[in-house]
């Protein structure tokens, strides 16, 4: 779907389904005619209804205020967990280092 012709083919269709499906529930067209303008079957028209409506009916219930989150990036979160693994090893070897020189130090000043 990364042609935009065809992105704006399906979406002009999409758009012709829905004005259809509205006439319809509306009272201006009956189901027969919006079928024949669809130029489909009358059970293939009332599985589109049923499913613009479901849909209408999705994007219209409440939602939770705020920005949505961000989707969560598998790669980016093995990452960080093994950025935070790799500074936790380093701070340990920067800690064992630091007593090594400590304990160099206090061996010259004994010998």
């Amino acid at each position: 779907m990364n042609d935009p012709k065809r992105r704006v083919q399906q979406q002009s269709l999409a758009r012709q389904r829905a004005q259809l499906i509205m006439q319809v529930r509306s009272g201006v067209l009956s189901v027969r005619e919006a079928a024949r303008q669809l130029s489909v079957s009358r059970k293939t028209y009332y599985k589109w209804e049923r499913r613009a409506l479901a849909a209408m009916i999705e994007a219209l219930g409440d939602r939770e205020g705020g920005r949505p989150s961000l989707p969560i990036d598998p790669d980016k979160q093995a990452l960080q967990c093994q950025t935070r693994k790799l500074e936790a090893k380093l701070a340990v070897l920067e800690q064992t280092e630091e007593i090594r020189r400590r304990l160099k130090k206090s061996d010259k000043k004994k010998g």
